[in-house]
């Protein structure tokens, strides 16, 4: 381990867990559950914290949503004691795009591949 990645996960929560959530983790954290991607979810013994260690890029959106609900107590137990019934119209959960190929550009926008032609709009001309 390199003395960059060292101080990265000291002093930095973005690039993984640090060495205090590392720390926490083995001594207080009872693992109760991982969800598709390869997040890890953690509790204390009297449930008064509950965490996530991220597989990877450190980034909320990429919590599954029956995840979220239990990380942010909306229901107490895990989707591997109860699970979500899933509907066949139900979308794959996907993580925000903002900032990367796949983020949405409305109609006109020059980050299309065939931008519209046709204008919503007229410009104001000075008389």
């Amino acid at each position: 381990m390199s003395l960059g990645s060292i101080l990265k996960r000291t002093f930095t929560w973005w690039n993984g867990q640090t060495f205090g959530t590392q720390l926490f983790t083995w001594r207080k954290g009872q693992k109760v559950g991982e969800d598709r991607q390869g997040n890890i979810f953690y509790r204390n013994a009297d449930d008064s914290k509950r965490w996530v260690i991220y597989n990877g890029e450190v980034e909320a959106s990429r919590i599954d949503p029956e995840w979220h609900g239990w990380l942010h107590r909306i229901w107490n137990e895990t989707p591997v004691e109860r699970p979500m019934p899933h509907r066949a119209w139900e979308k794959e959960h996907e993580p925000n795009h903002t900032g990367t190929a796949m983020a949405y550009a409305p109609k006109g926008s020059i980050r299309r591949a065939a931008p519209a032609l046709d204008k919503d709009y007229d410009a104001w001309q000075p008389e």
